[in-house]
């Protein structure tokens, strides 16, 4: 994941980017969020965020994923 050229370091964006895939937040609740740990940050913001790091985490979860089984029985 490149950060390189954001202002708010990497564990900054991905906290913002997993609030909001793991929990039903809106883009302002995250801010409020953000803003009562210290961090300034406006919705927008974090809307880009989402849309721009959302498939690198996604891709990094896939590699994670183990396989259940082959067969389901009933």
């Amino acid at each position: 994941m490149n950060t390189k050229g954001h202002s708010y370091p990497k564990t900054i964006i991905l906290q913002a980017v997993y609030f909001k895939l793991r929990f039903t937040l809106t883009y302002r609740d995250i801010e409020e969020i953000m803003k009562m740990r210290g961090i300034e940050v406006d919705h927008a913001t974090i809307q880009r965020w989402v849309y721009k790091f959302t498939p690198f985490i996604e891709s990094q979860m896939r590699k994670r994923k183990h396989q259940v089984d082959y067969s389901w029985r009933l």
